[in-house]
């Protein structure tokens, strides 16, 4: 079936308290269900239970691409708003070019805890709309509501790119941006009747390359407002899987957020493999609204 990628019109974000954001996910949870199990963009493997379509050729070879414009802000000028000044990093979770290079995303990167694979293929819907199309539709959405903020804004790829990056490089190129905010856009592939939304903020890991001990605050003050201003302008709900109907899980194992030195979170918009969820997933006109709860989310962080 056709889906249309092309973005409404923006509208300006609205700033929101940490308190409120707050509330606006304990006001939500009591009345609705949502979820998936939540994946790494282009490297963790899903929890038990999660459905996310990753590559299993076991003997990976190949070099990551260089990094491209992608991973460059904007050329264009920007307007003067509450944003300018500052940088924000959108990773749009995995590729929708990794299906074809399952040999060299599945090759190993160090993620300071360990070693895991460079990407996955993402997840989709049951009638194959791929995760890596939804990420990307989202980003070019929240780029366009934070650069009319003002924000400069990168992307770490733009499908400009054979596969990848790699998880390790994602996570690079919001250090060396240093990004005032980077938020990675996912979306789940849990079991039926799992639906919602939850946003994944780093633990306090470290050892190897991976210290999150400046990033642990900060992230989650990130993640909290996010959560609240995505319960509140797409109507979903908190999760009802994952994260005990707050919207926020706390995890260790991915290097994407490992491997950050610079605020950031993962956001598992809804599960693609929940009917009810995917019609939502595929809805342009809810990815706007995903976009803007994003946007929000962001932009109370940053003027907080």
């Amino acid at each position: 079936m056709p889906y249309d990628d092309s973005p409404p019109p923006t509208r300006r974000a609205r700033p929101l308290s940490v308190a409120a954001a707050l509330a606006a996910v304990c006001l939500t949870a009591a009345g609705c269900g949502g979820g998936q199990e939540p994946g790494e963009a282009g490297a963790a493997s899903p929890r038990p239970g999660g459905n996310a379509a990753t590559s299993t050729d076991p003997t990976p070879t190949g070099k990551q691409p260089e990094p491209t414009a992608s991973a460059t802000p904007s050329a264009k000028p920007l307007p003067k708003g509450p944003l300018t000044g500052r940088t924000v990093v959108i990773d749009p979770g995995h590729n929708p070019g990794n299906r074809d290079h399952t040999r060299e995303i599945n090759r190993q990167v160090d993620i300071g805890t360990g070693r895991k694979e460079c990407d996955t293929t993402g997840t989709a819907t049951n009638d194959g709309y791929a995760e890596a199309r939804f990420t990307l539709d989202v980003s070019h959405r929240l780029r366009a509501l934070l650069e009319a903020e003002g924000a400069r804004v990168r992307l770490t790829h733009d499908a400009d790119r054979p596969f990848g990056p790699c998880i390790d490089e994602r996570a690079r190129i919001g250090n060396e941006a240093k990004a005032d905010a980077v938020v990675s856009v996912h979306a789940d592939g849990s079991a039926v009747g799992n639906r919602g939304f939850h946003v994944i903020l780093p633990a306090g890991v470290k050892g190897g390359g991976a210290d999150t001990s400046k990033i642990v605050k900060s992230s989650a003050d990130l993640g909290a407002r996010i959560a609240g201003h995505f319960a509140r302008t797409t109507g979903s709900a908190p999760s009802n899987y994952i994260g005990g109907n707050t919207g926020l899980d706390t995890r260790d194992d991915l290097g994407g957020l490992n491997l950050s030195t610079v605020p950031k979170v993962f956001v598992e918009c809804g599960n693609m493999r929940d009917p009810k969820d995917a019609a939502l997933l595929t809805s342009a006109s809810w990815r706007q609204k995903a976009a803007q709860g994003l946007a929000d989310g962001i932009t109370s962080y940053l003027k907080g």
